[in-house]
Order: C-alpha cells, then structure tokens, then sequence
C-alpha cells in the first residue's frame, strides 16, 4: 500500500505547509476535547465536598471556553484538510488528463473510452475522500485514542485495560472486512467501467443502433450489466451491514464493562466519582473514533483500489516519445520526406514491406491501391502516429524519431479518413489548429476547401454551432471542415488521406481547384480511390499489399496496363453509365 501511496507523494509535498497547519489545528482541536473530561473529573469531585456556586460557575465557564476554542480549531481542521484534498483533486486530474493527451495511440487501443472516463471521474473522487475525509479522520481518531487511554491509564490502569479488551477483536475484524471491502470495490469499479463504456458506445453509434433496430437488445445488454453491478454492490453493502453493527457491538460491551468493573471500584472506594464519570466521558468520546474508524478503513480501501486503477494509466508510457536531447527543430528542415526500408508489423500481420520512396520538396504525390494495402499506414508514419518497424521516415535528411512529436506534427496539416469535429462553432473547429487566426484566414481556408456555399445557407455562418462531433454536417462538409482545418495550418507538408471521398465529382473539381494553389509551394501527400483526385499528382504511387507496385505519372501508369491503368478504366466505364 505505501509503493501504491508514492503516486500522492508529490502532491502531499506541494502542500505540505498547509497539511502542517490543518493537522495542527487537529491535534490542538483533539487536545482541548481531550481536556474537557479532565475540567469535568474534577468540577464533580469539587462538588462531592459540597455545593458552592462560584465553582459550578468557574467550571461552566471553562467548559464553555473549551469547547469554544475548541469548534474554532475543528472549524479551520475541516475547511484546511477538505479544501487541500480538493486542490490535490484538481491537479491529479489535470494531470491525469495531460497524461492521457500524450500516450499514443495503441493506448486507445487496449481501452475503452468508457473505462477511461470511470478512472478520470469515479476512481478519482475515491482517491479524493481518501485523502480528505479518510486521513483527517484518520488522524483525528487515532489522536482522540491515544490522548484518551493516556489519561485513563493515568487515573485507571486495571479499568483501562479492561475497558480496552474487546481491541484485539476490532483489529481482526477491520482486517478480516478491510480486505473484502478492498477487493470489491475494485471489481465494482471495473464493472462501473464496463457500464461507461457500454453507454459511451450506444450514445456514439445510435444512428446505427436505430438503423438495425436494436434498441431493445442494446436495452436488454445494458440492463444485465446494470443488474450485475447492483449485485455486487449490495454484496458491498452487505459487508459494510457486518462489518458496522460488529464494531457498535464491541462498544456495547466496552460501556458494559466499564459500567461493570468500574461501579465496582466506586462502590470500593477505589475511584472518585468524578473519575468514574470522566471514564464513561472518555468512553463517549471513544464511540465515533471507533465508529469513524471503521468508515476510514472503508473510505481507505475503497480509495487505494482506486488509485491502483489510476496508477495503471499514469505507469503507462507513449512508445513514441521525444528523445532524450535533441536540438534538432523540424521546420528548419527542407519538407523532403524519405522512406528507406521501412516494414510496418501489427502483430504478426504485415502493414508494410520494404518501402522505400523518396518525395522531393514541394512535390505532390498520390498513393491509390486496394483497400487494406497500407496507404493510411504509410501516410501516419510521417507525422508519428506511431513509428515503423524496421526502416526510416526521413524528414529533410533526418529521422523523425530525432524530433520531438509535438514540434513534427506543427509541420504537417494532416487531414484523416474518419474526421473528427468538436462540439463549437464551426469556425472554432476551423481555426482549431490555429486558434490566433484572424476571421478573415477562416473564411479563406472555407472558400478554398468549398464551404462557402454551404456556410450561407447555416444559420449563424460560421459561428454556427455544429453540435457533438459535426452531428449537423454532412459527410461531405465534415471532410471539408477538416480541409480548411489543415489549410489553415499553413503547413509546410500536407498529407490529405482520402479526404474527398465524400464529396460528389462536382465539388471535388472545385476543392481541387483551390488546393492546386495551396500545394504548389509545399510537400503533398493524396491518398484516394479516384483517379480524378489524384492525376494530376507530380508523381503517383500503387500500392499493392503493404508493397509499391507501380510508380509514375498518369500518363506512364495508364500505358503500362496495370492496377492503376485497370481503376482508370474502371471508373470511365462508371462515369459513362452515369451519364446514361
């Protein structure tokens, strides 16, 4: 559990001056509720020589200053404590999050969405009470047992040890409970996993759930995880229904035994009246400490089964990292990129293999082939979506991995297959990449990737809301959202990965028609289906199993009869059935 805790240690440190000043007012706070027994013992046994009112006044007052003084102190022991564990919250968080922006993108693989936002939101409310409610609570009982039993020994050794007897018996069932309760919580937090998940999912694909008319057996999936995570919280709560009512138990019989043992030694004479009631005062302090200890040990379980949980993404590490020491800046760099022997393995399939091409500066080049030939493989290689097996990407002579991620990618506008819009305005998703651009920049990057049409007719313009990942737009308009996203970049590479393909012919000869001005001065990469996009490319690239195939202008590939030649005459043969 302390390796596991190491994890809080820097954050405990950043707030260690005021975690000394809230534990301060906790110890002086259990110090004066300590002493309030004390003024009590002997308030009583001053009475027993006889009524005098000037010392019940003396004695109301000290009680009355003591526990004044002492509501201030518990007081500023709350509001330090609690506000510390929400500050330790929001860094966590924050950092929780600037972590996960940096894995790459196999992480995402291996989750799920829904996983990941139960650790960043449940789990980690768990961590907070821990470290809020769990050690002020914590500290306060222990103090409140290790001031009281010091003064009871004082007064009463043997009634003391009596008193304390049934302790061993709440030690073995804190830990005996303490375990279970750990252990379930942490399956009932991967089972709260599985439910985000499960929501995130039907939530992001409803269109095709309502498509196939599966609402009642996603309805039916969902309710069976429901039902399984209810069980096992109720099994939870079964235990917490032991585990309480044993410990209440075990303070019965303490108050039994001191009421026992200790009328005993009063009717004896062997204690004072005032310190047989300063015990059973001591004894009713010691309910809650002894009640809170076992919610702490709860609150303690419950956090440290979630902050594993977290842990297990904060231990993880992006496989494409910057290097240790790198001066090397990117856009310093001629936008010559180069391929040299690069294999591409997913496990034991093959992406790529063998791939060596070199594009010029300034050069605009297609790739076309089969679907599942490598061409979104080969593209994500240059800007780092992750790194090759074997071989070299070469960036004006110098490997990518020489570069820091962030600083490469600033130089590519990289356009995807499946485009991804946030819920803003549809400038803001625009300028996205660029969020210093002026108005007018927006709407030249819209009018050259063929928005403007469709922008008069939104009804806000540009600063139409979009909805959650462009819900509003068509297909088509998402992909040239994100064409003026890339654009606006000004990027001295541009990498567009079948970016038109929902888009009619019509408005794809006018994007094309825009972008011919926007390429001619920078690196270009196209990767389409249709030859229409991509002949008029400097140079065109087939490829053909994760292999290049062919290599050459239009014109060449066309005269060689091969796969590109046979996709031209394919796709004439369409366009002429149109027409028909």
């Amino acid at each position: 559990m302390l390796k596991l805790l190491l994890t809080l240690r820097p954050y405990l440190r950043r707030y260690r001056g005021g975690l000394a000043l809230g534990l301060l007012s906790l110890l002086l706070k259990d110090v004066l509720a300590a002493s309030l027994p004390i003024a009590l013992k002997y308030g009583v046994d001053s009475l027993t020589a006889g009524f005098r009112m000037r010392v019940v006044l003396e004695l109301a007052a000290v009680l009355v200053g003591l526990s004044l003084v002492k509501g201030i102190f518990q007081y500023w022991m709350r509001v330090i404590i609690i506000g510390i564990s929400r500050d330790i919250e929001y860094d966590l968080r924050n950092d929780l999050f600037a972590h996960l922006i940096g894995l790459s993108q196999d992480f995402y693989a291996r989750y799920r969405t829904g996983d990941i936002m139960a650790r960043s939101t449940n789990d980690l409310n768990a961590v907070r009470m821990m470290l809020g409610p769990g050690i002020m609570y914590w500290s306060e009982t222990l103090l409140t047992l290790v001031l009281s039993v010091a003064v009871m020994l004082k007064t009463n050794v043997w009634l003391t040890v009596m008193a304390l007897s049934p302790a061993p018996a709440v030690t073995v069932a804190v830990i005996f409970f303490g375990r279970r309760i750990h252990v379930r919580f942490e399956h009932i937090q991967k089972m709260f996993s599985d439910i985000s998940s499960k929501v995130q999912e039907n939530l992001s694909g409803v269109r095709v759930i309502r498509a196939y008319a599966q609402e009642s057996a996603e309805i039916g999936q969902f309710e069976s995880l429901n039902r399984d995570y209810i069980r096992e919280n109720i099994g939870l709560a079964k235990i917490q229904g032991l585990f309480e009512p044993l410990l209440q138990a075990l303070i019965g019989v303490t108050f039994l035994i001191v009421l026992w043992f200790g009328g005993r030694q009063l009717i004896e004479g062997r204690i004072s009246i005032g310190s047989f009631v300063m015990f059973n005062t001591y004894m009713g302090m010691l309910i809650w400490p002894m009640i809170a200890f076992g919610w702490v040990i709860n609150l303690m379980q419950r956090g440290t089964a979630s902050l594993n949980r977290i842990n297990e993404i904060l231990h993880q590490r992006p496989s494409i990292h910057a290097p240790a020491a790198s001066s090397m800046n990117p856009s310093e760099c001629e936008a010559r990129i180069q391929f040299e022997n690069v294999n591409v393995l997913f496990g034991d399939r093959i992406a790529l293999s063998g791939i060596n091409l070199d594009i010029a500066a300034g050069e605009t080049i297609a790739v076309v082939g089969h679907t599942g030939s490598g061409k979104t493989t080969l593209v994500s290689l240059v800007p780092r979506l992750f790194d090759p097996s074997h071989g070299q990407v070469l960036l004006g002579g110098i490997d990518v991995k020489e570069f820091d991620p962030e600083e490469l990618r600033r130089q590519i506008g990289f356009v995807p297959q499946e485009t991804f819009l946030f819920s803003a305005t549809l400038a803001e998703n625009i300028a996205w990449g660029r969020t210093d651009a002026t108005r007018k920049e927006i709407e030249w990057a819209a009018e050259i990737a063929g928005l403007s049409t469709d922008i008069a007719t939104f009804p806000s313009g540009l600063d139409t809301i979009i909805g959650e990942r462009g819900l509003t737009l068509s297909g088509g308009q998402k992909q040239r959202t994100a064409i003026a996203r890339a654009i606006l970049r000004n990027p001295r590479v541009l990498i567009l990965d079948d970016a038109l393909s929902s888009v009619d012919t019509a408005t794809e000869a006018k994007i094309l028609s825009g972008l011919a001005v926007v390429m001619r001065d920078r690196t270009t990469v196209l990767i389409s289906h249709r030859v229409s996009t991509v002949q008029n490319a400097d140079r065109i690239v087939v490829l053909s199993h994760g292999s290049i195939v062919e290599s050459g202008t239009h014109e060449q590939l066309q005269a060689r009869g091969g796969y590109y030649s046979e996709l031209y005459q394919k796709q004439l043969l369409e366009e002429e059935l149109e027409a028909i």
